[in-house]
Formats: C-alpha cells, sequence, structure tokens
C-alpha cells in the first residue's frame, strides 16, 4: 500500500520515491498545495475503488495517516 501510494504521490509532486517516507507530511515536507491534494485523492478513489470521505481526507496529514485510513477503506470492500 505504501509503495504505491508513494507512486501516486510522485505524479503530483516533483519528489523522489527514497524522499517519501511515512512520516512525510503533504503540504509541509512534499509541497502538496491543497488543489494537489484533492486531485491526488480522486486518483486514489479509482485506483483503488474506495471511496473518500472528504472530512476524514482534511485530517490527514501524513503519508502514513493517508496508508492507514487507505487501509481501513479497502478492508471494508
Amino acid at each position: 500500500m505504501f509503495e504505491k501510494l508513494v507512486n501516486i504521490i510522485c505524479n503530483y509532486v516533483e519528489v523522489e520515491p527514497e524522499n517519501v517516507h511515512p512520516e512525510s507530511r503533504f503540504m509541509e515536507d512534499l509541497g502538496f498545495t491543497s488543489f494537489d491534494f484533492m486531485s491526488m485523492l480522486g486518483e486514489i478513489e479509482d485506483e483503488f475503488d474506495v471511496e473518500v470521505e472528504q472530512e476524514e481526507a482534511s485530517n490527514i496529514r501524513t503519508v502514513q495517516e493517508a496508508v492507514n485510513y487507505l487501509e481501513t477503506l479497502v478492508s471494508e470492500n
């Protein structure tokens, strides 16, 4: 899950995969804008066939938090 998410992240911001860590924060460390983040969520929904709740997404700050949330969504499907 982590590796798949890293690949998606690298489509949206100019960061090397080896520089994305579980504790990396989307905005502060990886340089995401709000638009980048929302666009990425759309791709995640398509890729994993899940529906991301906007309210939940607004609480996600780090890559690990995103992985944890995604694993929850995927296990519900």
